[in-house]
């Protein structure tokens, strides 16, 4: 209960302290002209209050990701919690906050266009490709799985849900961002607050014993650590989907003071909900064993809401495994248009150019949920954090060159690059290498990308300087 508590208040003082340090090292210009005031559409640059622009970024980046994720990485034991509170901290909330006040400084830009900006036209290009697909796989699983869910609830034909799932997404990927995400987001990502918050009253009132920090091993099958907890926890700790929504709000926001509140903010509180998760996981089912035998992290979740919460835990429960991934499928369907559209420099006021987007990309969207594609799905997991390495690497040459403290993104890039370059070599959706190459090879990869960038960005950069000061 000790390491709980004390995780809590870490990732609080992590927002106060290390979030303002962040924000001091980005240089915030409190004055400046945001695009939601320069660029105002009344479509996607439409300037909102800073809470609602937070709670609509929180579900955004959240969905179901800090909940099932954490849900699976508690199997690994109380180390989850380790990475929770430093990944959040140090890797994910700094993330999110350059994604968002990157695409902000660039009038709303994608994070594709913005990682084409610091690292050249071929990221970009690769970015544009890598983030779109990325964008419709996710809104195509928060179509079926919460499709079939529903199928189960009410007896209704999954097709027929999955339909109006659809017809919901097309809505809010074209409609204005204030029309309908900026009306209902808020209330589901009160829902999510207060569900957590009832939970960790229940484990406290209940006698719950929440295990205490070790670096052990705990996983009931053996799975190492790294690199497999630090992709399985993603949401949660940093996930490169955020990448993909942070500019939503970067369009929103009235001042550069307001992106600590909403980016930094946003991922520290996502982070607070899977600390939550992963505890009443392990310490509800009695440790990791009990927990592997308690079945899908969704079956785990309502057991535990409506354990701890009765009829109300319930209905939280059926909003949770229903409603949140809805409202990350339908703006991954809307950052995909806006990826595609920034890319096109093709403008988005008229509703026809939006449809013009939109209409191709539900087209595939729809012929993929008529496709087993769980083995593909399996890559989202690596691609997803690949996405992040990507955006914080983009985030450290945005720093070298403002001659900024590039540490804060360099060390999480650096790490991000060993985690992701290990996961795919030795995973079994990977190339299956055996542990004894796949680590040395990551690890390398890291140092190498690490030598690459010092070399370039660093040492190129002060070799110029020392060129033209002579």
């Amino acid at each position: 209960m000790i390491t709980f508590i004390l995780a809590v208040v870490a990732l609080i003082l992590g927002y106060v302290i290390y979030g303002k340090v962040v924000e001091k090292i980005f240089g915030i210009d409190p004055n400046a002209e945001t695009p939601a005031v320069t660029k105002a559409d009344g479509v996607d640059f439409v300037p909102l209050d800073w809470k609602r622009a937070f709670l609509v970024q929180f579900l955004n980046i959240a969905g179901l990701g800090p909940i099932f994720g954490a849900v699976s990485g508690a199997l690994w034991g109380p180390v989850a919690f380790l990475w929770i509170v430093l990944g959040s901290i140090f890797a994910g909330a700094v993330h999110d906050y350059f994604s968002g006040m990157l695409s902000l400084r660039h009038n709303g830009e994608s994070i594709a266009e913005i990682v084409g900006i610091y690292m050249g036209k071929y990221a970009k290009n690769i970015m544009r490709v890598f983030s779109v697909i990325l964008l419709v796989l996710v809104g195509v699983v928060f179509v079926t799985g919460p499709a079939g869910l529903l199928q189960t609830l009410t007896g209704v034909n999954k097709y027929t849900w999955i339909g109006v799932i659809i017809i919901y997404y097309l809505l809010a990927t074209v409609l204005p961002v204030d029309k309908i995400i900026a009306k209902i987001y808020p209330i589901f990502g009160a829902c999510l607050f207060i569900m957590a918050f009832g939970v960790t009253i229940g484990l406290f009132v209940k006698g719950y014993q929440i295990p205490e920090l070790t670096l052990q091993n705990l996983h009931p099958s053996g799975k190492a650590i790294f690199p497999f907890l630090f992709i399985t926890i993603a949401c949660g700790a940093i996930s490169g989907f955020h990448a993909t929504q942070s500019p939503i709000m970067a369009r929103c926001l009235r001042t550069e003071r307001e992106g600590r509140r909403v980016f930094y903010g946003a991922m520290i509180a996502e982070g607070l909900i899977a600390l939550i998760w992963a505890a009443a996981s392990m310490a509800f089912f009695g440790g990791t064993e009990g927990l592997a035998q308690a079945g899908e992290a969704a079956v785990v979740v309502n057991t535990i809401s409506t354990s701890l919460l009765g009829k109300v835990g319930g209905a939280l429960a059926l909003l949770g495994v229903v409603a949140c991934p809805i409202t990350s499928g339908d703006t991954a369907f809307r950052s995909a248009r806006l990826t595609i559209a920034d890319a096109l420099q093709y403008k988005q006021n008229p509703i026809k150019n939006r449809f013009v987007i939109a209409i191709p990309l539900f087209i595939v969207g729809v012929a993929l949920c008529f496709i087993d594609f769980t083995i593909i799905w399996r890559y989202f997991a690596w691609s997803n954090q690949t996405l992040a390495m990507i955006a914080l690497w983009a985030s450290a040459v945005y720093l070298v060159k403002n001659n900024k403290l590039h540490w804060i993104a360099t060390i999480p890039a650096t790490f991000m690059t060993a985690v992701t370059s290990t996961y795919i070599l030795v995973a079994p959706e990977g190339f299956s290498l055996p542990d004894s190459i796949g680590y040395p090879v990551g690890i390398i990869a890291a140092i190498v990308a690490f030598g690459v960038f010092i070399g370039k960005m660093v040492i190129g950069k002060s070799n110029v300087a020392n060129q033209i000061s002579k």
